[in-house]
């Protein structure tokens, strides 16, 4: 039976003082030689000489306190908006309500089966056909046969992949991929359901079509949503409250365009000259042969039409002949300002640094955010690698006010064409 409270609404998750604590390795993964500059410098408490400024130092000890004191309580029916940056334990909380890890400390209560999707495929075996994954997750959430022969037909024409649902899922793309796990998500019979940057794989057509399904699934059927995006967009469609976090702990609890504020605000901590990021950084689709190790800038302020120098410090498990960036330029509340592709290039198998050039002509008076995905051309295919979402920021200014006044980006929006070239005069109709 569901906990009830005062005001008479039913309970759905309830985290009491969870923490959660990883222990750090002690081997980086570099040469020898930095391996025991880390370890000389940490056993005599002495700054390590090989972190990249900017890097995330919340460590106690030898250990990383990735959630540290979350208290929440979510009730049926609510569809929840988690933000923050990178780092922030919004995946982390995630993976404890689908209990995927455990809490160091604290306890969560769940009322209701949870079915989760933290990544594209999760929960999915490679070897067997999309119809078959289909009674997997139905099985594993409790339900019947009968009862997943119920929904099949529902869950099928949803996914928009019915003439492939007899095909070993091995063989799907990211995008067919999250089109039939969501589906199977959203169909079966639970009481939660939990989603992390889900959407920022598929057509524009299906994202729309699954945050429907996910709003009809919280206001209609009584189901709790747990949402987390960085596009802010889709938090304002589908939440009707918002959580902030920051640093492991939370920071915010209310109204979204509060919250909204509140995390647009802190995103001018990521304007910033350089960033290192670990394997849990990167963005929840990719086929991870390659993970994106650091971002510098030559500058974090630049001024209008000055070249930006971007370097990316690349960790491949294999060599890649034709690897590519393409690069999603986002203003700081996450709508995409435009894309910024990268010439191809070869890398090998572990650690190669790409320096490359960013025109900032066009971009108007403002702070940006950068979203580079690693790609891998092989014969016609682009395989994506890796991506990080909201890497790093920049800011551009301009010494050249428009009209006297400065930039109104709310009127006027983030990009500064080129002056419009005008047209000779057209000659009189002669009839006149």
């Amino acid at each position: 039976m569901a906990d009830m409270t005062n005001d008479s609404r039913k309970v759905a998750i309830r985290i009491s003082g969870v923490k959660k604590r990883y222990v750090l390795g002690q081997i980086g993964g570099r040469t020898l030689q930095a391996d025991l500059q880390s370890w000389w410098a940490r056993k005599h408490g002495k700054e390590d000489p090989n972190t990249v400024i900017g890097q995330d130092q919340r460590l106690i000890g030898q250990s990383f306190m990735a959630l540290n004191g979350i208290d929440l309580t979510i009730y049926q029916g609510e569809a929840v908006g988690i933000i923050g940056s990178n780092g922030a334990g919004k995946s982390t909380l995630l993976k404890l309500l689908s209990r995927v890890t455990a809490p160091t400390a604290g306890e969560i209560d769940l009322y209701g089966r949870v079915a989760s999707m933290l990544e594209v495929g999760t929960g999915f075996n490679g070897e067997m056909t999309g119809r078959e994954n289909i009674y997997m997750n139905g099985t594993i959430l409790g339900m019947t046969k009968a009862e997943i022969d119920k929904k099949m037909e529902q869950i099928v024409e949803f996914s928009e992949v019915r003439d492939f649902i007899d095909t070993p899922v091995k063989r799907y793309s990211s995008g067919m991929y999250v089109k039939l796990a969501f589906s199977v998500a959203a169909h079966l019979d639970n009481e939660i359901m939990i989603m992390d940057e889900v959407l920022a794989v598929g057509d524009m057509a299906f994202q729309k079509k699954c945050l429907g399904k996910m709003r009809e699934a919280a206001m209609k059927e009584g189901r709790t949503v747990l949402y987390v995006s960085h596009n802010m967009n889709t938090i304002r469609q589908l939440c009707s409250r918002c959580i902030v976090m920051d640093q492991g702990k939370v920071i915010f609890d209310g109204d979204v365009e509060k919250a909204i504020s509140l995390y647009s605000a802190s995103k001018d901590a990521l304007i910033r000259s350089a960033y290192a990021f670990t394997e849990e950084d990167q963005g929840p689709e990719g086929e991870k042969s390659a993970w994106i190790e650091s971002v510098v800038l030559s500058s974090s302020d630049v001024e209008q039409g000055e070249d930006l120098e971007i370097t990316f410090r690349i960790n491949s498990r294999i060599p890649m002949a034709s690897a590519g960036f393409r690069c999603v330029v986002t203003s700081l509340s996450g709508e995409a300002i435009g894309l910024v592709p990268s010439e191809e290039f070869s890398i090998g198998a572990g650690v190669t640094e790409i320096t490359m050039v960013l025109r900032t002509g066009e971009l108007a008076p403002g702070s940006y955010l950068f979203d580079p995905v690693l790609y891998d051309r092989r014969k016609e295919d682009y395989v994506k690698i890796t991506h990080i979402i909201q890497a790093i920021g920049f800011r551009v200014s301009s010494a050249v006010i428009y009209y006297n006044t400065v930039w109104q980006k709310k009127y006027w929006g983030n990009v500064l064409f080129e002056k419009m070239i005008r047209v000779k005069d057209q000659e009189e109709d002669p009839g006149e």
